[in-house]
């Protein structure tokens, strides 16, 4: 059964598809897919530099635009008043070359219901009852016989079409390189016509179906493209059954690293204001701290850390999460934009979760990469004889990996848990002080679980931002059952990294003296971290998730912050039945 069979409302396909998404579906009907049917968008190099060349075409035209009845454009706009010159937009002969003397609307948004299209137009000549789309592109003219690609004739083909139905006389189009200031000239002639309305038909039935398109194999186009790291095409076919006749290796398509990182607030009083494109962290009238809204990728908030109205707003229209923790550390809420786009996803999500059998596997999958994780922990670690707990570790994740069901996986995760804190605590250096004797919380009895309890929240907060930006609702889980305020999917799929993100975390600490016994004050019994104490925690677990480590399925070496996007992302691959068993990330 389809996705859409599963779920009627999906199959209500928009009436109108937008000239860009053509192209793109052109060019790759599963980017077309993500974006258009999903709501997946991100930058790259390519689309800001393409943003920075339309500036001008995205000013719309002042004044009124000629319908196809007048006799023909007037005024200010006819006569180039608006600084659309062709100096630099030389006509390269063809069908309608000389035809353009001046720029007569700049952004015409106009829709052709006949053929279900819709498009807003960089620029259109018009001139009495006939009119010429201009299309800018921000590269060079490529060299093949038609001076174009053809998802660039397509969307211009498009445009012409529209163009049509609303009375215009249109024979042909114009797409102009930014790069080579070259124009070139697209006769609309039967063949291309009749290849843009097969591609309308496609795309249209392509969202009727709602399946997500399989990806390109070892394409070229897969290294230019914004959504790689969201598509994640070579992942994808290594890990379907395309693999072993197509796929001939994973290339890594994706910085190994972030060039954004979150930005931490814990000085109480203080305040986070935004001046220009930067934001300011100020108390009172006092500047102690700027950061470029550019380099944040998600801001962390202790306590009683204002946020100013102005900043608040932008950091929302840019997607970048708020993070709330309490003063002690205990992530309670998060602050986020519009909900992501991708319902297809979360509709499923809520299918699986209702599912008792679909949400069990992948329940074993974390559980069998948490106990997997914590052997491997323990193997590299251990002195004298570890023999026994890493045969017991083995035995329980082979165990969990067929457990019949949750009662039972839950059992064998805390028969795990025991053997393994019991290895944990012999290796803790120094003194009394930092004794590990099981895992006890809420609130901790001692400095290593009050340690391992503040990383994992910072190792939570982590994956609910990413699932956020993946498209989960990150309160519903597969394992962990819902409960009020609790983020029970990132919990989910955070029992895979506990060994290796927190658990590496708190073992540094110690044994590194990054933190002593002053690092901590005591409460009634209760142990909680001191300022000091939590800024050195937040500086090791960034740098911990700043490491680059090699993928053990995949071959590439990304950072942890990396890892955890690409498993959200092959969790929804998962979900939505594209990858039939969720790889959980069990290092070597």
């Amino acid at each position: 059964m389809t996705m859409a069979a599963e779920c009627g409302s999906l199959t209500e396909v928009p009436e109108l598809i937008p000239a860009r998404m053509l192209n793109e579906f052109a060019y790759c009907p599963r980017l077309a897919y993500l974006e258009w049917v999903q709501g997946e968008f991100t930058d790259n190099l390519e689309t800001l530099e393409g943003r920075f060349g339309h500036r001008r075409v995205d000013r719309p035209t002042r004044g009124d635009v000629p319908g196809p009845a007048q006799s023909g454009a007037s005024g200010d706009e006819a006569s180039g008043a608006n600084g659309e010159g062709t100096d630099d937009e030389a006509s390269d002969g063809g069908p309608t070359a000389g035809a353009v003397e001046a720029i007569h609307s700049r952004s015409l948004m106009l829709s052709a219901p006949g053929e279900g299209l819709i498009a807003k137009m960089d620029l259109v000549d018009i001139n009495a009852a006939t009119a010429i789309p201009v299309d800018y592109k921000r590269g060079r003219v490529p060299e093949v016989s038609e001076n174009a690609w053809e998802p660039e004739r397509v969307q211009l083909c498009a445009q012409g079409l529209i163009l049509r139905e609303n009375g215009y006389h249109c024979e042909g189009g114009i797409l102009y390189f930014i790069e080579s200031r070259r124009r070139v000239s697209i006769p609309f002639d039967d063949e291309l016509v009749d290849r843009t309305r097969e591609l309308i038909r496609q795309m249209r039935e392509m969202a009727v179906v709602g399946v997500l398109p399989a990806p390109l194999a070892d394409s070229p186009k897969c290294p230019r493209c914004s959504l790689v790291g969201i598509c994640l095409p070579d992942e994808t076919c290594l890990l379907t059954e395309k693999a072993a006749a197509e796929a001939p290796g994973v290339r890594r398509l994706m910085p190994a690293r972030d060039d954004a990182l979150p930005l931490y607030l814990q000085e109480q009083g203080t305040t986070l204001g935004k001046s220009g494109d930067e934001l300011t962290v100020k108390r009172r009238q006092e500047v102690l701290q700027k950061v470029k809204l550019l380099d944040v990728s998600q801001v962390c908030v202790f306590g009683n850390v204002q946020i100013t109205a102005q900043a608040l707003r932008e950091i929302a229209a840019r997607s970048i999460p708020v993070c709330h923790f309490s003063y002690g550390g205990w992530f309670h809420a998060a602050t986020v934009g519009m909900t992501h786009k991708n319902v297809e996803l979360r509709i499923r999500q809520f299918a699986t979760a209702a599912d008792p059998g679909a949400a069990l596997a992948l329940a074993r999958a974390f559980v069998v990469g948490k106990i997997k994780n914590a052997r491997t922990l323990l193997r590299r670690h251990l002195d004298g004889d570890s023999d026994r707990a890493l045969a017991r570790l083995a035995e329980l994740a082979a165990k969990a990996d067929s457990a019949a069901d949750a009662l039972t996986l839950l059992g064998l995760e805390g028969t795990a848990a025991v053997t393994y804190f019991a290895g944990l605590a012999s290796l803790f250096k120094g003194d009394v002080d930092f004794h590990l004797d099981g895992r006890n919380r809420r609130p901790p009895r001692d400095p290593v679980n009050a340690l391992l309890s503040f990383v994992y929240a910072l190792l939570v907060k982590e994956l609910t931002v990413t699932l956020f930006a993946v498209g989960f609702d990150p309160m519903l889980g597969f394992y962990h059952r819902p409960r009020y305020g609790r983020p029970s999917l990132a919990l989910d799929l955070a029992e895979e990294f506990r060994p290796l993100i927190g658990d590496s975390v708190v073992l540094m600490l110690v044994n590194n003296g990054e933190v002593t016994p002053s690092s901590f004050v005591r409460r009634a019994g209760a142990i909680a971290l001191t300022t000091a104490g939590r800024r050195a925690v937040i500086a090791a677990f960034e740098r911990r998730m700043d490491t680059l480590v090699t993928h053990p399925v995949f071959g590439y070496r990304i950072s942890y912050r990396r890892i955890l996007e690409v498993q959200s992302r092959l969790l929804a691959r998962t979900v939505l039945g594209e990858i039939e068993r969720y790889p959980s990330f069990c290092t070597r």
